[in-house]
């Protein structure tokens, strides 16, 4: 029964392994470049970039300037944020790795953010669409939410 199991664990390491190793994502190293390419190819000649397209800033406080991106700011065939629907804009969040190189943490569908500080640590406050709040009004949600390497940290609702 012991090498059954054993045999069955060997069996599941092969072939749940590879898949993690493949799922793991490749450091960009230019995160502006790798959008504007991906929107140049989607666009051809006719997309453009606004100023806040790409905004650099620490939003995990550990010193190295990372990037978020607002899709909102592309116009793509005459088209101002083509993938903005009433729930708001993409916007992708990139950190800088002290390695070198950027890693995409998230995308979230938002109308805007800030950044501030909150008990000594910068927070972003996103201004969402109610539902994601789990409401049905017309006032936009407000997550907070505290970034620490790679992973969002909610901190709150309304």
């Amino acid at each position: 029964m012991r090498l059954l199991i054993l045999l069955l664990l060997n069996v599941m390491t092969f072939v749940v392994m590879p898949a993690v190793a493949n799922a793991q994502q490749a450091l960009l190293p230019d995160p502006v470049a790798f959008e504007k390419d991906h929107f140049a190819k989607r666009c051809g000649t006719d997309v453009s970039f606004g100023d806040g397209f790409a905004t650099e800033q620490d939003i995990n406080n550990d010193k190295l300037g990372d990037v978020v991106i607002n899709e909102g700011e592309i116009t793509c065939k005459g088209e101002k944020g083509p993938d903005c629907t009433d729930e708001g804009c993409p916007h992708n969040f990139y950190i800088q790795v002290d390695t070198g190189g950027y890693l995409m943490i998230a995308t979230a569908q938002i109308y805007s953010y800030d950044f501030i500080q909150r008990f000594g640590n910068m927070v972003l406050v996103m201004k969402m669409h109610p539902h994601f709040c789990d409401r049905t009004d017309s006032e936009p949600c407000q997550i907070t939410v505290r970034v620490r390497g790679t992973k969002f940290t909610t901190i709150s609702k309304k």
